[in-house]
């Protein structure tokens, strides 16, 4: 079976919250640690379809990514990346330029990697000297030649501190002498240098700059301009809210502007605290050079994350500055006066930043990135989601444009739409996402379109009620019901074709989270013109700016932007389930709607029961289903609904089955048909019920089990002496590590057989094909590149599509942040 028969259709991941987490390479490729991978995007690909990749290779969140910088083509062929594992890893590029391999990864470093710079130092051969930072106070000067990385030396930090920031520039004309600037946990930045011409390469601290007042977060060189003879600046960011540029000069003269006492602030800095400009003098190589401060930009309000240059083809110099008061700015020098100004500002209204709730604050930039050509920006808020900035030239405007979005933590847990027609993913995040594919645009990519949920607590289970309602389970001990509202059904539908616009009459506008709740309220949308009132902190009720919606931020030709969803794309709350003790540990919906099973964290019999709701009045039906004695991990409906499955802690498996007739209508419809106390030797960890046969009496019923006892086992009914069914062992796989999720294709393939996908505590996904009386089971591994690098937490194949004869899709969500969705051919699923 080769690996044509299995692609992958679309892969979500949110990027780590760090301010060098994230690179733009020459040839167009945006390379950013998304949990312990490094994924990869091409914000200006026609198709706009996200992540075209994931890298494993770390074992921890990755902290730190570079491309080598390539002078002869316009491709990267080297990546770095570092991680709180504190190993750093060098990946080349393959053929296409969008895959890469791991090459070599160190574990010289005693701490998490936080930063990385790199130069190129000789062409031929290449070679490049790269500069790494870490939480052991230390800074490693590594050469890469030849496919081969070499430790140069290893400067302690003094006075010590945690390096969060790296930046490395040639300081002379010639290209002899190589300058290191170093920042961190303290308010001061060292200089270091060495001559490049030299047997060995030994970098020695020539100057610390002093005049920040707290941590430093971001460093970047840049040439003032292409002209012989010209200066080097070097602009700092740091958490006292200005970004500071200093001037490099080479000679004993001091620079012009220095040598006049002009202010370098231009009268703007901070009461009673006049920037200090003295003169650092460094000599290197027999040369002298100046270090002075040249100016002091003003304008942020809260922590400033990122400060980078970018040479424009023109000459023109221009400063992109991200913050944590959720905007980004442009900065370049006034020709006539030399003032640096802010040109541009983008990002949040401060009036609207709404920082009071969930959905109000984006949380602020934690790092920014100019493109090759200079003509788009992008930058990576709270939420792990990109925003994206491309500049319009005919109208002189930086206009918004799709990026990528995903999870920051362990997706826990994944539904279909009872239709197929979307994807619902839950999450550790406290987040619930919404995917499905942009049809309207003839490019047929997936996009998250809604953000239905943003929670106080951590996500634990989903599933689907009907093709507009879903329910979800966290970390608190009720259930919340919510419904489509109309702008985001309307949405669905123009971009997606999903539903008919007349189904949406009945729904509210949209929702909104009050400044002091959990629930999402139903709000109706208002004018665009409307006026908005300013939020009151005493009324629990209150509005926040920040999450009105209006009634054109959903009338979209395109999939929404990062402060649409969070703010516009709430899902109304419909209903709360109470009658659990603890947190909730899984949940299931019945295939036709009518029912909701839930089980919750239990390490007692009173708590381990399963509760059933009914969706027409929302009541409990009791009494609640008994037969665990600790925590069941998860419930499944048969496909026909005849019967609940449960599995858990205890290494026990449950099936209760449907009662038929003279049943009150608050009673439970179920009762226990059969349960297996030793089911496994070890926790039961998830269950799926093989599709139904039909009416087809010569196929039996078949359900698959997994477990901590590193097994998958299929069991199948018979019917005993007393004419009742009775579930039997008919086949044993072993897989060698724990099996933590598995499902089974919605449909038996070729000669009646059921495809039953699985995935491991170590990340392995494949599929079994197993017979029609479910003795045979025969394995078909996935490509490795499929496999995830931590545990696999949920698999579900989508429903059939109507009328689309399209190969079956496979969701897979990860403890690693990524969702993921693989799509299977014909000649995969019949075992080809």
């Amino acid at each position: 079976m080769g690996s044509e028969n299995v692609s992958v259709e679309y892969l979500s991941a949110g990027a780590n919250r760090q301010t060098a987490v994230a690179d733009w390479s020459r040839g167009g490729l945006l390379a950013f640690g998304a949990d312990t991978n490094v994924a990869f995007w091409a914000p200006k690909e026609n198709s706009q379809r996200g992540i075209s990749g994931l890298l494993s290779g770390h074992g921890d969140v990755v902290k730190a990514v570079t491309f080598l910088p390539d002078d002869d083509g316009d491709e990267a062929s080297y990546l770095i990346s570092g991680a709180n594992d504190k190993s750093l890893i060098v990946w080349k590029s393959t053929h296409d330029q969008t895959r890469f391999k791991l090459l070599h990864t160190s574990h010289d470093h005693a701490g998490a990697i936080n930063c990385i710079a790199a130069i190129r130092v000789a062409n031929e051969p290449a070679r490049w000297l790269i500069a790494s930072g870490a939480a052991d106070a230390t800074i490693n000067i590594w050469s890469f030649e030849a496919d081969k990385l070499e430790l140069l030396q290893t400067i302690k930090t003094t006075p010590k501190f945690f390096p969060l920031c790296l930046s490395l520039s040639w300081i002379d004309d010639c290209g002899n002498v190589l300058a290191l600037a170093a920042a961190g946990t303290k308010d001061s930045i060292q200089i270091l240098t060495t001559e490049t011409q030299s047997d060995a390469i030994q970098f020695q601290t020539q100057a610390t700059l002093r005049g920040h007042e707290g941590w430093i977060r971001s460093l970047s060189f840049a040439r003032e301009s292409s002209k012989p003879g010209n200066d080097l600046l070097l602009a700092s960011a740091s958490q006292d809210k200005y970004v500071r540029i200093w001037r490099f000069h080479q000679g004993q003269e001091l620079p012009a502007a220095t040598a006049e006492g002009a202010d370098p602030s231009s009268g703007a800095y901070m009461p009673g605290k006049s920037p200090s400009n003295k003169a650092h003098w460094i000599k290197a190589a027999g040369k002298d050079f100046s270090v002075t401060f040249e100016a002091l930009l003003l304008g942020h309000e809260d922590w400033i994350y990122s400060a980078k240059w970018h040479a424009h083809a023109d000459g023109k110099l221009q400063l992109l500055s991200t913050s944590a008061d959720n905007s980004l700015a442009i900065w370049e020098a006034d020709p006539e006066s030399g003032i640096w100004v802010s040109m541009v500002r983008l990002g949040e209204i401060s009036r609207e930043k709404g920082a009071t709730t969930a959905t109000g604050s984006t949380g602020g930039f934690w790092t920014g990135l100019w493109s090759p050509d200079g003509n788009s920006v992008a930058c990576l808020g709270r939420t792990g989601s990109w925003r994206r900035w491309e500049y319009d030239v005919s109208e002189d405007l930086w206009r918004p444009c799709i990026a990528t979005s995903g999870h920051t933590k362990a997706v826990t847990g994944i539904a279909w739409s009872k239709d197929g027609e979307y994807l619902l993913s839950t999450s550790l995040d406290q987040t619930t996402r919404l995917h499905t594919k942009w049809t309207s645009s003839g490019a047929n990519t997936w996009h998250e379109m809604s953000r239905p949920q943003i929670h106080g607590y951590d996500l634990n289970c989903i599933d689907s009620i009907s093709a507009t309602q879903f329910v979800s389970g966290a970390d608190e001990k009720l259930m919340r019901v919510f419904s489509e509202p109309r702008s985001v059904a309307a949405m669905l539908h123009k971009l997606g074709g999903i539903g008919s616009v007349g189904e949406v009459s009945a729904m509210p506008d949209a929702a909104n989270m009050p400044v002091l709740g959990l629930s999402n309220k139903a709000i109706d949308a208002v004018d665009d013109d409307a006026e908005i009132q300013p939020v009151d902190d005493r009324d629990r009720e209150a509005m926040d700016p920040a999450s009105i919606v209006k009634k054109s931020q959903l009338d979209l030709d395109r999939p929404p932007y990062e402060e649409i969803l969070s703010r516009a794309t709430l899902w109304p709350e419909a209903e709360k389930l109470y009658g659990h003790g603890y947190e909730l540990s899984c949940l299931a919906a019945s295939h036709d709607g009518t029912l909701v099973a839930s089980a919750c964290k239990a390490s007692s019999l009173n708590h381990a029961v399963i509760r059933i709701f009914e969706t027409e009045r929302w009541t409990e039906l009791r009494p609640p289903l008994a037969a665990h004695t600790l925590t069941a991990t998860r419930l499944r409906f048969s496909s026909d609904d005849r019967h609940l499955l449960s599995v858990g802690r205890d290494r026990q498996w449950a099936v209760f089955q449907r009662t038929v007739g003279g049943s009150e209508a608050t009673t439970t419809p179920y009762e226990l048909l059969q349960a297996n106390p030793k089911g496994h030797t070890r926790m039961i960890l998830d269950c799926a019920w093989a599709p139904a046969s039909s009416g087809d009496a010569s196929r039996p019923l078949l359900f698959a089990t997994a477990g901590r006892d590193k097994q998958i086992r299929v069991w199948r009914a018979l019917v005993n002496a007393e004419g009742r069914l009775e579930f039997a062992q008919a086949a044993a796989v072993s897989t060698g590590v724990p099996v933590t999720a598995v499902d089974f294709l919605p449909w038996a393939v070729g000669e009646g057989r059921y495809v039953l996908a699985f995935g491991t505590e170590t990340g392995c996904v494949g599929t079994y094909l197993v017979s029609a009386d479910g003795t045979d089971a025969k394995e078909q591994p996935l490509p490795v590149g499929m496999h995830l690098p931590k545990t696999v937490l949920q698999l579900a194949w989508r429903s059939s599509q109507k009328g689309e004869a399209a190969a079956a899709e496979l969701a897979v969500a990860g403890e690693d942040s990524s969702l993921r969705l693989y799509a299977f051919k014909d000649g995969f699923l019949h075992g080809v």
